[in-house]
């Protein structure tokens, strides 16, 4: 069994919380947060060093939500039969150590972790307690870790960091924060496209960034704001078409359609009445979280919105998402009657 950590070794949960090293040594982690990519990079990490220690391990998976805190324990304190090494992984543990029987149980195997066993718990949402104390002490074989989504100009640092080390390439960093720009800070995304990026760059140059924009696809939220932009602009044709040809080509759903519509009309009411009370522009942006061309293409519309017009738009919006979520009517003829109306009154 492995030894409990020296005092020493204790209150260091901030500093292992941002990286931790996964390894022979790691005996107990968790790994919570929203961004999946993260809590699967770790696990690979874990298992990349061991291959290159030339450690024979298993990796052995649970559902957090149906496997019991007894069959996982079980299974980290028993010997394999080839294996010197085993990855024991824990998804959904918010939901396997609930309650006031299974979390004591957990804490008690953080006591004493098995030797040569790595048990890796994974969770959207973690309720830090007195397991979490005990994974610290356990100093640099334990560690409870933050997989929080991260901002766009740490995706970019992420994504040229990763391409050199995964594809031992380089990027310019115009291409990068390009890269970003269109898929938005999603690493899981990230790295597929760099796999692409650097398959289709000849040998010894950088990502350009021309290749970038000849690659790598909008996503379908910037797909979408090409549509509330062109619906800002006033021009109904040019809207319907664009509408269209995401439904039917881009093959965007029809709800994320509803929504860029309703939020838009959901701004410009909100813009609207900021200005007609007097609220100067910068806190009517902040207020409603506007930025990039975003923001003056739509506090530019608001001024010319009166806000009786802009509350009825918002009504119709509402009116056509509530249709649309019930079946009332046809679906796309109340996407179309919803762009003609929001580019007539911002006209």
């Amino acid at each position: 069994m492995a030894k409990r950590a020296s005092s020493s070794t204790r209150g260091k949960s901030s500093a292992k919380a941002a990286r931790i090293r996964m390894g022979p040594h790691t005996r107990l982690v968790v790994l919570h947060g929203k961004e999946p990519f993260l809590r699967q990079a770790y696990a690979d990490e874990l298992r990349e060093n061991l291959t290159n220690l030339a450690i024979n391990f298993d990796t052995i998976r649970f559902d957090g939500a149906t496997a019991t805190v007894a069959e996982v324990l079980d299974e980290c304190r028993s010997f394999g039969l080839l294996a010197s090494h085993k990855v024991v992984i824990v998804d959904n543990a918010e939901e396997w150590v609930k309650g006031d029987i299974n979390r004591p149980m957990v804490e008690r195997y953080a006591e004493l972790p098995a030797d040569d066993v790595a048990l890796i718990l994974r969770a959207e949402t973690w309720r830090p307690g007195k397991l979490d104390k005990l994974i610290d002490a356990l100093g640099e074989a334990g560690g409870v870790v933050k997989c929080d989504a991260i901002t766009e100009a740490q995706a970019v640092s992420w994504a040229r960091g990763r391409v050199k080390k995964r594809h031992e390439r380089d990027i310019e960093p115009q291409a990068a924060t390009e890269l970003v720009a269109r898929l938005g800070p999603d690493l899981g995304r990230i790295d597929t496209e760099l796999a692409k990026l650097a398959t289709a760059t000849p040998e010894g140059e950088p990502i350009a960034l021309q290749t970038v924009r000849d690659l790598v696809s909008l996503s379908r939220e910037q797909e979408v704001w090409g549509l509330q932009s062109l619906l800002l602009s006033g021009r109904t044709e040019d809207s319907l078409a664009h509408m269209h040809e995401l439904l039917t080509v881009s093959r965007v759903p029809s709800v994320l359609m509803r929504w860029a519509m309703t939020d838009l009309a959901r701004k410009l009411h909100a813009a609207a009445r900021g200005f007609a009370s007097g609220m100067p522009a910068p806190a009517i942006a902040s207020a409603l979280k506007l930025w990039g061309p975003a923001r003056d293409a739509i506090l530019d519309a608001a001024r010319r919105v009166q806000p009786d017009d802009a509350s009825r738009l918002l009504a119709h919006a509402v009116d056509a998402d509530a249709a649309g979520k019930s079946g009332r009517g046809d679906e796309i003829r109340g996407l179309e009657l919803l762009a003609i109306r929001i580019t007539s009154a911002v006209a």
